[in-house]
């Protein structure tokens, strides 16, 4: 089944259809031979209805719509700009600025094509005036935009943390626990976070030894360009922080469930929209305030006007409450009408729409292939190569890692996270994993494949916004030092779990 759906998907055909013609085609065939019960197509519906109203993945289409907003309002623009003017004059300095922009932009955008085809024309013409090596620059960038998917929040995070509940719960199940645990995205952000840093720091490290011993791969600015002042750093820096904070905080504080979080991230991407954009300032900072403010003030002190002893203290903060809301109505309205006039609402409406139906069908048909691989005792024979490695549990890891390294080759990160980990996850973790641990090792394993060729979609973005002196190889050889660098991570990860488990072990 594995064979055949990566030989379709070679031949150019849609994800989804392939995965859902595969499955099929193996369900007849095994109903022909009898080794297939015909009957399992009936738990189709149930299980796509599990998938439509699941909590948890309601958050993509509004994290998605959060980074659509803040690609499409020129804050990675503004960051590049003004982060490019503080470093440039340190040999390798441009590289640390794109390294840098691209973790802030994972932690507010998180959609790996905007921060891409964003640094691709911003930064990578810069860097190529200023003398750096092409293949350098074209890795550099390739690999920042890459950050959006371990760096929370992430539509690969989110996507993991629901594969990774349901592996422990079924692995619970098997060994005779009924009074199961559950993993949450707010766990899984937590996990994440530290070792998303980590990559960073091991990114800007390699590209200030490599300026170092080779001067000329990374030079210093040659472009006499004015050092940004303090007030604007400030402001190029500040907005996208305080909506990290803001969602982040909101997770890992306990106050708001991820779509919630979502949510808000996603109100605040549209008046930081806004902001910059044209619509009044004072109204887009009052709006913001006033929706701070109802937050915090609604959540410790709650007014419910239907309980028989609401007196009249409760009537005036629900009358506060009202004109806090309303405020912040008017500034969130006053905001889309701006961005509805400068031509960025429609096209970011249209770009989430795109991105999620993309995303919805692949776990869909996964769901599909899913049902017919398990009815065709696919999960037994996954178990038992899991079991019968050598190694023990360390064999088995190693093994399933070099699995999912290698199919990054050829599959995208939805289709491994939620037709492959189902199978591989539940063995391991009654080998005896830490799932929470585990999570984060694929994660840093499947952003490998944005940059592995052929299919790296990070390397489609910039083949496709870089300029025409850039090659194609110049591209893939780039990438393979930074690909060796995620390894170097993970083995850091392996040896170091506590990098992973320690904040979550803190926060929950």
């Amino acid at each position: 089944m594995f064979a055949a759906l990566i030989a379709v998907i070679l031949m150019g055909y849609p994800v989804a259809f392939s995965i859902a013609g595969v499955a099929t085609a193996f369900a007849l065939i095994g109903w022909w031979a009898g080794d297939f019960n015909i009957s399992l197509m009936g738990a189709l519906g149930q299980r796509f209805f599990a998938v439509m109203t699941n909590p948890v993945l309601t958050a993509i289409p509004l994290f998605v719509l959060m980074g659509v907003v803040l690609e499409k309002s020129r804050i990675a623009e503004d960051l590049l700009e003004t982060m490019g003017r503080l470093f440039g004059s340190l040999r390798g300095g441009l590289g640390v600025s794109v390294m840098l922009v691209g973790a802030l932009l994972a932690a507010s955008t998180g959609i790996v094509g905007a921060t891409v085809v964003a640094m691709g024309m911003i930064a990578l013409p810069a860097m190529l005036r200023n003398g750096y090596n092409p293949r350098l620059a074209s890795g550099m960038v390739c690999t920042a935009g890459t950050l959006g998917q371990i760096i929370p929040p992430s539509t690969l995070l989110i996507i993991l943390a629901e594969v990774m509940s349901s592996a422990f719960q079924q692995a619970q199940f098997k060994q005779g626990k009924f009074s199961i645990e559950t993993i949450s995205v707010g766990q899984t952000f937590a996990a994440a976070l530290m070792p998303g840093f980590l990559l960073v720091a091991i990114y800007i490290v390699y590209i200030l030894i490599r300026a170092a011993l080779v001067p000329g791969d990374a030079p210093a600015m040659r472009e006499t360009a004015a050092r940004p002042k303090r007030a604007e750093i400030f402001g190029a820096i500040l907005p996208p922080v305080l909506l990290i904070v803001a969602v982040l905080g909101a997770i890992l504080g306990g106050v708001a469930s991820p779509n919630e979080a979502a949510s808000v991230g996603a109100v605040g991407a549209i008046l930081l929209a806004g902001y910059r954009m044209g619509a009044p300032r004072w109204l887009m900072i009052a709006g913001a305030a006033a929706l701070m403010l109802l937050a915090v003030a609604a959540g410790s002190a709650p007014v419910r006007l239907q309980r028989s002893d609401a007196g009249g203290f409760e009537y005036m903060l629900a009358a506060i409450y009202s004109g806090l809301a309303l405020a912040g109505l008017l500034a969130v309205g006053a905001a889309i009408v701006t961005a509805f006039r400068r031509g960025v609402m429609i096209p970011a409406m249209a770009q989430t729409l795109s991105v999620t139906s993309m995303i919805f069908a692949t776990i869909l048909m996964a769901s599909f292939f899913s049902l017919v691989f398990v009815g065709l005792g696919g999960e037994h024979r996954v178990a038992a190569i899991l079991e019968s490695l050598p190694g023990g549990p360390t064999g088995a890891l190693i093994f399933a890692m070099a699995f999912i390294f290698v199919l990054g080759f050829f599959l995208d990160f939805v289709e491994i996270s939620v037709i492959l980990l189902p199978l591989l996850i539940p063995p391991l973790i009654l080998m005896g994993h830490d799932p929470i641990w585990l999570a984060v090792l694929v994660a840093v394993n499947l952003q490998t494949s944005f940059l592995t060729p052929p299919f790296g979609f990070s390397l489609f973005y910039l083949r496709g916004a870089a300029p025409p002196e850039v090659t194609t190889g110049m591209i893939y050889r780039g990438v393979v030092p930074f690909i060796g660098l995620q390894i170097f991570a993970m083995a850091i990860l392996w040896f170091l779990p506590a990098i992973a488990t320690w904040l979550p072990g803190m926060v929950f």
